[in-house]
């Protein structure tokens, strides 16, 4: 039985998603895994590392593997009207953001990537971990911050205002909704295996989906303090119908992700096949 070292993050959207898969709820008979809980900025650099054979990524971190790693078809985080937010403290404009410095929660993430195709260079940025970002703003540390997950759901009560949606600015852009985070399988794993998996884990999004209770504890033991109300939250935004399978919209929406970022210098070309299956 081969081992297969897992990486995915601790927020509600992937422990819903990957809990069936990692506990033997859903059949997956050849497989051991090996979890490893990271935030995705540490799960892209692990990635980069070779240290993963199967893990969450941002789509930008994705740009840089694809030599190394495949995309599966289930298991990510894609759609519309939660793409990340550029937030400020009030008084700000984006005007007055050129050449001031925006925190940015790691430099593979979709969010960095975003910020640089929609501010096109005419910003410094510094990472700083997602959860430390509104903080940081609150204590004036920078003029603005790009922020994600649960922080969309708060920022406004802390007297913080939104300048820029950009995921909004995306859909606007190019009619598709936003690829934020994948699933990705390193290339020299076998085909039928990676198929094997990505079966499995679009049975584990159904599991969740149709028994929702079963993956609240291990939700609630990773979500780092939310609230129940905020938790729920974070899975309605960021789990749907292309967490079960990219569907040819999807897919168009990585690739044009993808190619863009190209356009832009942002990641190198790649030749090699996007995906290890076939739809």
């Amino acid at each position: 039985m081969p081992s297969v070292r897992l990486g995915f993050s601790p927020c509600p959207n992937d422990t819903f998603i990957f809990h069936a898969l990692i506990h033997g709820l859903v059949p997956c008979p050849d497989v051991q895994f090996r979890v490893q809980l990271e935030d995705v900025e540490t799960l892209n650099r692990l990635a980069l590392q070779g240290v993963l054979d199967l893990t969450k990524v941002s789509y930008h971190a994705l740009g840089h593997l694809r030599r190394d790693y495949v995309l599966l078809r289930s298991g990510g985080a894609l759609g519309r009207g939660c793409g990340p937010l550029l937030v400020a403290q009030p008084g700000q404009t984006l005007r007055s953001l050129t050449g001031q410095q925006i925190l940015i929660p790691g430099e593979l993430t979709t969010a960095s990537l975003l910020l640089q195709l929609f501010g096109a260079g005419h910003y410094r940025t510094q990472v700083l971990p997602f959860d430390r970002i509104l903080p940081a703003l609150l204590q004036g540390q920078a003029a603005a911050g790009v922020i994600i997950h649960e922080s969309r759901f708060t920022y406004a009560d802390q007297g913080l205002q939104a300048l820029a949606d950009l995921g909004q600015w995306w859909e606007e852009q190019t009619g598709l909704p936003i690829p934020l985070g994948g699933i990705l399988a390193r290339r020299n794993l076998p085909t039928e295996l990676i198929r094997q998996i990505e079966t499995a884990l679009r049975a584990s999004v159904d599991f969740a989906y149709s028994q929702p209770q079963a993956s609240a504890d291990y939700i609630r033991q990773h979500a780092q303090e939310l609230s129940e109300q905020v938790t729920r939250q974070h899975i309605a935004l960021y789990v749907n119908a292309f967490s079960r399978d990219l569907g040819a919209e999807g897919e168009l929406a990585v690739t044009t992700l993808l190619q863009r970022a190209e356009q832009a210098g942002l990641v190198p070309s790649c030749e090699l096949p996007l995906f290890a299956t076939t739809p």
